[in-house]
């Protein structure tokens, strides 16, 4: 027996896993496609207008026919009530006042004679018939001091026993005087309950004291309920769905255009300016069609104007600047002729044979960039990425403007990461002419002070920023420093610097890297740009590595960074320098500061003020 009561034991316990395994599957098969359709819902509400606005009706009808149908329901079934009460409390008092003057004119003393009296009288009390009108439940009061020839105990119709009387009724009915009570009760008939009122009063015979209680079948007015309960249900459920259908045929016709129209302007914006609205009728919604077509036919006309100028304009640009480069390369080599027989001149000769030469190689810079400008206009621009160690390229960038810097007395600060490398997939041809225009900008506007050229990288980008203390810019000018010819003092001519389209051609080499370049200045403190490129080939850019604006004008503290030198008596070492005094270079709140250092390396003393000059960067 016990071998037998483990092995039951292992069998339920098996079973139980058994069910358990079932139930978890059918769980995790349940559950996604529940978040699904959750997902699914939450989507079609964000994107749908039709489908929100049919399901707000729908929900708003819903609960307003539940409030309006739970009111209409509760007050007929109260009418029903009320009406059936005061029927039996009526039917109640007559049929009692029958019961107790049968009572008290009978003329009965022995026992049978007694209990024949009593059923005769609550049977005609009862009603029998074809339908029992009322049910009744007669039972003598207990602990009655004097009771007098109590031959009949209780009786009650279709064996009911005092029990389906309220306990609450009894009480208030043994307490009174001949006043009537009521309640509501359950009664057995056959094998359901049924609803019902059961009235209670006293009456006596032969001296003793009886409760008759009398009992009014509900079950005809909960049936009455029900059926009216169903009528409301099936016409509120058909209600709703006419009003579904009608607020989805509405919405439809309301939406469908704005729908087209979103689809449209959609196919407007990608470029295809044919597109038009279909446009029906003569109502609100076919004028705001036949605007948005008149719009976009407006658009249409003015877009293909503005390209076709463009056009014009690139073409023009782009075949100048090839039909100048055969006269200028005649003229270059007659002023280079011109330059190396100068000092067989005399000096007014000499002095205009130096201008040529040097306007000339302005002049073939300035074509060349239009050439590449052009390219990049007619989307010919191709990028031509390897593997380079940006660093690497950087110093070389930095030893290439050395002859710059010792021209202008700057130093060339590179501060790169520990590890001395950052490897990055990037054309570095382009990337190369980006660095050294920037780099050449700062040592012309850096009033000889040290430039800064700061590396550092994350995961997904590197950033590279060159910063500058010389006569810096207004905010306003660093958001228009990457427009084509654009100078910071427009009535000043052009002496220094190169085309004015440097940092433009800058920025759309950056735009082939899918990278950023941005400026930041302040007046009399400097500068700083910032050029961030991921470091994989289509990457996107999250944060870049380095702040725009910068935090201080040092080197950060020894240690932190590999540190190369270039410039004015510097060679090209690691070095750690030491950290900038904390004299500022201008008046300027809250501005950077540069020390004495800077100032002697720049040429400027304490005693020798520097001239102010408005820049420009090309």
């Amino acid at each position: 027996m016990p071998s037998q009561a483990r092995i039951w034991r292992r069998r339920a316990l098996i079973v139980v896993l058994r069910v358990g395994r079932l139930v978890r599957t059918g769980v995790d098969r349940i559950f996604p496609g529940i978040r699904y359709l959750l997902h699914s819902l939450q989507r079609r509400w964000r994107r749908s207008l039709q489908f929100r606005t049919v399901l707000t009706t729908l929900l708003l009808s819903i609960s307003s026919f539940a409030i309006v149908g739970a009111y209409l329901s509760n007050q007929i079934a109260n009418n029903l009530f009320q009406e059936r009460l005061t029927q039996a409390e009526s039917e109640t008092r007559y049929n009692v006042k029958q019961v107790q003057d049968t009572f008290d004119g009978a003329q009965v003393t022995d026992q049978s004679s007694v209990i024949t009296l009593v059923y005769d009288t609550l049977n005609a009390v009862e009603g029998r018939g074809s339908v029992i009108q009322r049910r009744y439940v007669f039972e003598a009061m207990p602990e009655q001091t004097k009771p007098r020839n109590r031959w009949v105990e209780s009786r009650a119709s279709d064996q009911l026993t005092i029990s389906v009387i309220p306990p609450d009724l009894r009480k208030a009915v043994q307490d009174s005087g001949k006043e009537q009570f009521w309640a509501s009760t359950e009664f057995p008939v056959g094998t359901e309950d049924r609803p019902g009122i059961a009235v209670g009063n006293k009456v006596t015979f032969n001296g003793t004291v009886y409760e008759l209680y009398l009992i009014y079948d509900l079950n005809t007015a909960q049936q009455t309920l029900n059926e009216i309960q169903n009528v409301l249900w099936a016409g509120g459920a058909a209600l709703i769905l006419m009003i579904g259908a009608i607020a989805w045929y509405v919405t439809r016709n309301v939406v469908s255009p704005v729908s087209h129209a979103a689809v449209v302007s959609e196919k407007l914006a990608a470029g295809q300016l044919q597109e038009r609205m279909v446009v029906k009728g003569e109502d609100e919604v076919a004028r705001l069609g036949a605007s948005f077509n008149h719009m976009a036919a407006s658009l249409q006309e003015q877009i293909t104007q503005l390209a076709t100028l463009s056009q014009m304009q690139q073409r023009f640009v782009s075949d100048v600047s090839h039909e100048l480069r055969t006269p200028l390369t005649t003229v270059r080599m007659a002023a280079e002729v011109l330059y190396d027989a100068r000092d067989d001149f005399d000096p007014i000769n000499k002095r205009s044979a130096e201008l040529l030469y040097n306007q000339v190689e302005r002049f073939q810079s300035l074509l060349a960039d239009l050439l590449e400008i052009s390219r990049f206009d007619a989307g010919v621009a191709m990028l031509d990425a390897e593997a380079t160690d940006i660093v690497q390229l950087i110093s070389h960038v930095m030893e290439g403007a050395a002859p710059v810097a010792e021209e202008y007395g700057s130093k060339m600060v590179l501060n790169a990461p520990p590890e001395g490398s950052v490897v990055v997939e990037m054309d570095s041809r382009r990337i190369d002419r980006i660095l050294r225009n920037l780099i050449l900008n700062a040592l012309e506007h850096g009033e000889g002070r040290p430039v800064n050229i700061s590396v550092a990288s994350n995961a997904d980008a590197v950033a590279v920023t060159v910063r500058d203390h010389g006569i810096g810019m207004s905010p306003a000018e660093a958001a228009r420093v990457f427009d084509r010819f654009w100078r910071a003092d427009p009535a000043r001519a052009r002496t220094t610097g190169g085309s004015g389209l440097g940092l433009s051609i800058a920025t759309e080499d950056t735009k082939l890297h899918n990278g950023w370049l941005q400026a930041w200045g302040n007046t009399g403190v400097g500068s700083n740009f910032r050029l961030t490129l991921p470091l994989k080939q289509g990457g996107t850019i999250t944060k870049s590595p380095l702040p725009l604006e910068p935090t201080d004008v040092g080197l950060g503290a020894p240690g932190d960074h590999s540190v190369l030198v270039l410039g004015p008596g510097a060679t090209a070492v690691p070095a750690v320098p030491e950290p900038a005094s904390p004299e500022p270079a201008s008046p300027v709140p809250g501005s950077p500061s540069v020390g004495k250092e800077a100032e002697r390396a720049a040429g400027a003393g304490p005693g020798k003020p520097e001239p102010a000059r408005t820049g420009e960067r090309s």
